[in-house]
């Protein structure tokens, strides 16, 4: 009888700790190793893959009738299964860390900084992360991988790599001879060289972090516009190559209005109020000393602008683009871009009657560069067209201006003014 009691108290305590143990296990869906941690290798599971895509799309009218439309997309960018051992990591990249012993794992960290993983996407023998953009990559680094369990800690040699060069933000984007341009962004410290990649001419390298690249421009440069190829270290490569985004103008090969402290090519101040003309101050010149101030007092419903009454200029279709930068004012406004041989010419083009490429949205206060695509005279266009038909009225221009509508803002109209700078015309 004693005997078979004890055997009531054993069953239902091995019960217990059977379904104790059936829990924990099913919670994780694996049963974590109890030995120290390993790891034997990380895997990239998945690349980013661009390449040129035709895409097809099909519409039905409401009478029936088909359409079908096929886009060419040159930039279409896809995620494709891929599985490669490695070294080194990309930041934003998913990598599969492979060993034994890694269930318990309690923290991740890449250089000395945390970084989370999902547990449920593992198991004893793998842990998925992906690499965040957090990790430092400048080197000296210690460049490991340090995993801890409840049982231990391993170290693995992990190099994160450096981005590609990449420009968030710009000093100016026109540049003339031996001008400096500085970058703002990422991936700047790896950077070896510079070019401009229409002409191959080099930009010189003044001074650099990973956050800012200081730069001077070539004498006398062939370019008109180009974009900058940038060759840069990355792991054991030391000839990474990636081209910016952004296009620089040059302002030595344009056809300039305001430039270089003062008017260019015969043009001059043609405002319907004062102060206005060629200002000098520093603080509100962008590439040099001085620019051309505007003022619009409250409810003036003015033109500001500049003239050129002889030659003129005249239609060229080598001359793609108008570009300038403006400053605000205290509020922001919408201004409108007129000119003599505009659709509607030089004056008091309301927003309402303007189309969308002489709509002009200025921030109060700020610098914004504006570029506008230019069309030919004979181009049709409407209240949504946003190429500039500068020359519709006739083949050769003697005014560029802005009008401010008064009443745009839920404020009462106040005295506002403006600058701009690096007025000019791009091939």
């Amino acid at each position: 009888m004693k005997l078979s009691k004890i055997y009531y108290w054993i069953l239902p305590a091995l019960a217990v700790f059977g379904m104790a143990s059936c829990k924990k296990q099913s919670g994780l869906g694996y049963t974590p190793g109890t030995g120290a941690p390993t790891i034997s290798s990380v895997q990239t599971i998945n690349k980013y893959k661009t390449d040129t895509v035709i895409q097809s799309t099909t519409t039905y009218s409401s009478s029936g009738i088909v359409t079908t439309v096929l886009d060419t997309n040159l930039n279409h960018t896809s995620v494709m299964a891929f599985d490669s051992t490695t070294a080194t990591g990309n930041l934003g990249t998913m990598y599969k860390i492979n060993g034994a012993n890694l269930g318990s794992a309690t923290k991740l960290t890449i250089n000395g900084v945390n970084v989370y993983y999902n547990r449920s996407l593992g198991s004893d023998n793998a842990i998925i992360f992906t690499l965040p953009n957090n990790i430092p990559y400048v080197q000296p680094q210690p460049n490991e991988i340090v995993i801890t369990t409840l049982h231990g800690s391993v170290t693995y040699k992990f190099t994160t790599l450096p981005p590609p060069p990449t420009i968030l933000q710009v000093s100016d984007f026109d540049f003339w001879s031996n001008t400096q341009l500085t970058l703002s962004g990422k991936g700047f410290a790896s950077v070896s060289a510079v070019k401009l990649l229409a002409t191959g001419e080099a930009m010189s390298i003044v001074s650099q972090n990973d956050s800012t690249l200081v730069l001077k421009a070539p004498a006398n440069s062939s370019a008109t516009e180009s974009t900058l190829l940038f060759t840069y270290t990355s792991g054991s490569n030391a000839n990474a190559q990636t081209a910016s985004t952004a296009v620089f103008n040059n302002l030595d090969n344009a056809y300039t209005i305001v430039f270089n402290n003062s008017f260019q090519n015969g043009w001059g101040d043609n405002s319907w109020a004062g102060p206005s003309g060629i200002q000098t101050g520093t603080a509100h010149a962008v590439g040099g000393t001085a620019s051309a101030e505007a003022s619009f007092p409250a409810g003036g419903w003015k033109v500001e602008g500049f003239a050129n009454w002889w030659p003129g200029f005249a239609y060229d279709p080598a001359y793609k683009y108008l570009t300038f930068w403006v400053k605000g004012g205290t509020v922001a406004h919408k201004l409108v871009l007129t000119g003599n041989q505009t659709v509607n010419g030089y004056g008091q083009v309301t927003v309402q009657n303007a189309y969308a490429a002489q709509i002009i949205n200025v921030p109060p206060t700020v610098w914004t560069f504006v570029k506008i695509p230019l069309t030919a005279p004979s181009t049709a266009y409407s209240q949504t067209s946003t190429l500039l038909n500068f020359w519709a009225n006739g083949a050769t221009a003697n005014n560029l201006g802005f009008f401010l509508q008064s009443g745009q803002n839920s404020v009462a109209d106040v005295d506002e003014t403006y600058y701009f700078d690096e007025v000019a015309f791009i091939k």
